[in-house]
This record gives C-alpha cells, sequence and structure tokens, in this order.
C-alpha cells in the first residue's frame, strides 16, 4: 500500500488525470490504517481541487449556521449581566462596592476549572451531543437568573453558567478542526466567533426591545432579558441536538466519495497519522497541553481576553461614563455600532489569514489597534474621543479568538492533541476573563484609568509575545532542517511515531 501510494505521489498533475482516479486514491488514503504523508510529513495524495471546493461549500453550509446560533447565544447569555446592571440588577439584589465583580469573578472561576476537562469529555463523548447538551444546561442557568434575589443565589447561577459555557467556544474550535485544513480553520472559527461581537451588538438592541415590554408573567425589568433570552438559547440546543454531526464518516449529508475526500484531505496535513480520529490517549493530549507554541498562543490569548471579556461585560457602563445623561435604551443602543465594526474586523483578518495561510502575521498586525484604542481612553476625556476608542479596541480585540485557536489546532498533529492544544488556550483565555472582572472598578470611575492603562499594558505584551513566537518558530524550524529524520525515527513502530506528536523531526511548525 505504501508503494502504491508513493507512486501516487511521483504521478503527472492531477488535471492530467480522471476524476475516477482521484477518487480512488481519495478512498485509499481515507482507510483506517493508512498514511496520507511520507514519513517527511509530505502528500502522498493530490486532490482534485474542484472537488475540494464543493466539498467545503457543503460542509460551510451543514457546520457554521448551527455553531453560530449556538456560540451567539452562548454569549449572549454571558454579558447579558452587564446589560441587566444599567436596568437595575444590582440595586434590586442589594449589591454594594464589589459585590457585583465578585459575581462577575465566579462565572469565571468556573469557567476555568471545567475548561480543559470540558473539552476532553468533547471528544470521548463526541461533540454532535455534548455541544448541544452544553447549551442546554447555560441556557437554564441564564434563565435560573431571572429568579435570584441576593449575590449568593446570583453567584451560584453564574458558577453553573460558567461550568457549560467553558466547553462551548474550545469545543466548537476543537469540532471544526474535525472538518477543515488548517489554512481554513481561522477563517471558519471567526465565522461563529463573530459572533461575540455580534452578540454585544445583538444583545444591546435585544436588551432595549426587551426592556419595553411590561412583564413576562411575574418578572420585570432585568428579569425579562435572563428569562427570555435563556429560554431561545433551550430552543436552540435542541435544534442543534438533531442537526449537528460529530464527523465526516458519519455525516448523512456526504456522499461515501465526499466522506472519503473530507477524511484524506486532513489526514494529508497529519504527519504519520493512520486515522483521524484516533482513541484517547494521555500521552497526546499531553503534548497538546504542554506544546510550547500552545503555551506561548494560550498566554497570548490569556493577555487579550482580558479585553475582549471586559469589553463585553463593562461595555454598557463605559458607554454611561461617556453618556452619562442619556436614556438607559439610549445607552444600550450606544453600544451596538463598535461592535458592529468589530465583527468586521473579527471576520476580514482571519479571512486574510485563510488566504495566505499565515496566522501569526495577523497576531502581529492587530495589536496595535488595542494599543492605540486604550492610549486614546488614557490620554483623553473627551466623549467622541472616548467613543471612537472603543471602535478601535473591538477592531483589534477579537479576531484573536479565532486566530488562536486555529494557531493552536495548526501546530499539533493527533487529534486528542489538538483537543487537549485548544482546551488550553481557552483555559488561558478566561484566566484572563476572570482578571478583567477587576479591570474596571467602582472607586476608579468616570475615567477608569487603572483599566484602561491595565489593557494598554496587555496589548502591548501581546505585540511583543506574537513577535516573538513568529520568531521562535522560524528559529525552531531551521533546527529541524538539519535533523536526519530517518535516523531519528529508525527502529520506531507506527505507534511510537504518532506518540511524538510535534516532537517529530519531520514536523514543522505553522506560522
Amino acid at each position: 500500500m505504501e508503494t502504491h501510494m508513493a507512486n501516487a505521489a511521483t504521478a503527472a498533475p492531477h488535471e492530467d488525470k480522471p476524476e475516477s482516479v482521484h477518487i480512488a486514491k481519495a478512498h485509499d488514503a481515507a482507510e483506517r490504517g493508512h498514511v496520507a504523508t511520507d514519513r517527511y510529513g509530505q502528500p502522498l495524495v493530490e486532490f482534485d481541487t474542484v472537488a475540494e471546493r464543493r466539498l467545503v461549500r457543503k460542509i460551510d453550509l451543514f457546520i457554521i449556521p448551527t455553531v453560530a446560533l449556538l456560540y451567539l447565544f452562548c454569549f449572549i447569555d454571558r454579558a447579558n449581566i452587564g446589560n441587566a446592571r444599567l436596568a437595575g440588577f444590582e440595586k434590586d439584589l442589594g449589591l454594594k462596592g464589589n459585590d457585583y465583580n465578585i459575581v462577575l469573578s465566579v462565572f469565571f472561576t468556573s469557567y476555568i476549572i471545567f475548561e480543559i476537562p470540558s473539552n476532553i469529555a468533547c471528544k470521548w463523548i463526541g461533540p454532535g451531543k455534548f455541544i448541544p447538551a452544553l447549551t442546554l444546561g447555560f441556557g437554564i442557568s441564564s434563565l435560573g437568573t431571572a429568579f435570584v434575589h441576593d449575590i449568593h443565589a446570583a453567584s451560584a447561577v453564574r458558577f453553573l453558567l460558567g461550568m457549560f459555557e467553558a466547553g462551548l467556544l474550545p469545543g466548537i474550535a476543537y469540532y471544526m478542526s474535525r472538518w477543515y485544513r488548517r489554512s481554513e480553520l481561522a477563517f471558519r472559527l471567526s465565522c461563529y466567533i463573530v459572533m461575540a461581537p455580534l452578540a454585544g451588538a445583538f444583545g444591546g438592541l435585544l436588551a432595549s426591545a426587551i426592556l419595553k415590554l411590561e412583564s413576562v408573567g411575574s418578572l420585570h425589568t432585568w428579569r425579562m432579558i435572563f428569562a427570555i433570552e435563556g429560554i431561545i438559547t433551550c430552543g436552540l440546543a435542541i435544534i442543534g441536538y438533531f442537526t449537528m454531526t460529530d464527523r465526516p464518516s458519519t455525516a448523512r449529508w456526504l456522499t461515501q466519495d465526499e466522506k472519503d475526500l473530507a477524511i484524506a484531505r486532513l489526514k494529508s496535513e497529519r504527519v504519520g497519522v493512520t486515522e483521524v480520529l484516533e482513541s484517547l490517549d494521555s500521552r497526546k493530549a499531553l503534548r497538546g497541553i504542554f506544546s510550547p507554541v500552545t503555551l506561548m498562543t494560550a498566554m497570548i490569548f490569556l493577555l487579550n481576553n482580558i479585553t475582549v471579556q471586559g469589553l463585553a461585560v463593562f461595555a454598557p457602563t463605559i458607554i454611561k461614563t461617556i453618556y452619562p445623561h442619556d436614556s438607559v435604551i439610549s445607552q444600550q443602543l450606544h453600544t451596538v455600532p463598535p461592535y458592529v465594526v468589530g465583527a468586521f474586523f473579527t471576520l476580514f483578518i482571519p479571512f486574510i489569514s485563510w488566504q495566505l495561510d499565515r496566522r501569526m502575521i495577523c497576531f502581529i498586525a492587530s495589536s496595535p489597534l488595542m494599543i492605540i484604542g486604550y492610549a486614546m481612553f488614557l490620554g483623553s476625556t473627551n466623549a467622541h474621543v472616548r467613543y471612537g476608542a472603543t471602535f478601535l479596541v473591538a477592531s483589534g480585540a477579537f479576531s484573536f479568538g479565532a486566530l488562536c485557536n486555529a494557531n493552536a489546532s495548526a501546530n499539533v498533529i493527533s487529534d486528542t492533541a489538538r483537543s487537549g492544544a485548544i482546551g488550553t488556550v481557552v483555559m488561558f483565555g478566561n484566566i484572563g476573563g476572570l482578571i478583567s472582572t477587576w479591570s474596571y472598578l467602582a472607586f476608579d470611575a468616570p475615567n477608569y484609568h487603572i483599566g484602561n492603562g491595565l489593557n494598554l499594558a496587555c496589548a502591548s505584551v501581546t505585540f511583543l509575545l506574537s513577535v516573538a513566537l513568529l520568531l521562535w518558530m522560524k528559529w525552531d524550524n531551521g533546527k529541524r532542517e538539519k535533523i536526519d529524520v530517518d535516523a531519528v525515527l529508525e527502529g520506531k513502530s507506527i505507534a511510537e511515531v504518532q506518540a511524538m506528536d510535534w516532537k517529530n523531526p519531520a514536523w514543522r511548525w505553522r506560522y
């Protein structure tokens, strides 16, 4: 079989061959126990580009809309507490001093604890069932927030909300890595992560509309926000349970030839892999978690998430300080335009990443937008300047969700390592989210020098770490070029080679 595949690699270009030949080779490469690369990491199969484009469009249509809607309401259910705050949440619950920040911190505490375990469970159970179950859980938790009456009850439901939401961002990123090549992944991730800034925009509009209602049953004011949005989330979870498909091989909407092509093209990027979805392996999971690229990317996402989560939860509060004399509904509506602009860049920057098959240069290009934005916050008290700064911050911050997860996914080999790597990146990100809950404190109002200064520092360090990581990846690839791959792999079994993951000398960092 290996000889046959090697001959396929040296054959004439695919346009000179009938499509049936490419289908047969894709079928061979897709079979369990067969590799789609040589020991040096070079693909052994050529693919029909027309068939690939047709397949990717089909996958886009069936995968992206569902996960995008689920993540939209995941972020709305997380950030709607900011909208509720403007509508009397603190006053009705008797919160004083830093009580509001404590309630926010509880959410991120559970989020961090359950991050990696949740993503490992996602691989074990299967994302097609696990992700809708998580969605139902945080939908019920959001609904429960409508009935709290003190800080203790509010903290309890926020803890549950964090526990269920912990697995969604990394779970969807891991799920999509089962379908897309590394060059395609960043943009596809952005197609659901764009729901984070859109949640800020849509959440503000939805909260404004809900607050115009007199009541929902016995619920009034901010309680209606949690109830209505929680019910919508539960409904989407039930729909997701019936529409999500675990993997290409079980997709009823793919033909057998399309399934083979979907599997083979993923294997062709993974050195020595004989099956795209191997059994859960603790060694490979640890390889993913402790990869130097994973850890550095995770640190970048930690710093970025201080900004993203701070903006999500405190944007209404910041807008209130800029336009203190406007009505509550007007303040809610002022949060919408910055998020719309942020959503555009959340798609645009990963789109560039897809076209170039580069991620690190997009990290480096996004950071200055945040740096300039927070410099404007610190350097001016003019309302128009500060409102303009929110547009710059949103433009630079939100694209990192897609870029960081794509970078972690692209820089490991096995499926298990991928679930560990993505879980680690998002876990670190939510440590940043926890820090963000203490970045804008009441005593620092209305200009919030501490919060804005912290975010300026984080954006600056993000820029420096991104440059450093790119230089290190290039340097280490240069070292790997000098290694005798045959000598290192001599005498190792296929299982031993696969267990090496990114330590395989034939592997090259993808930046």
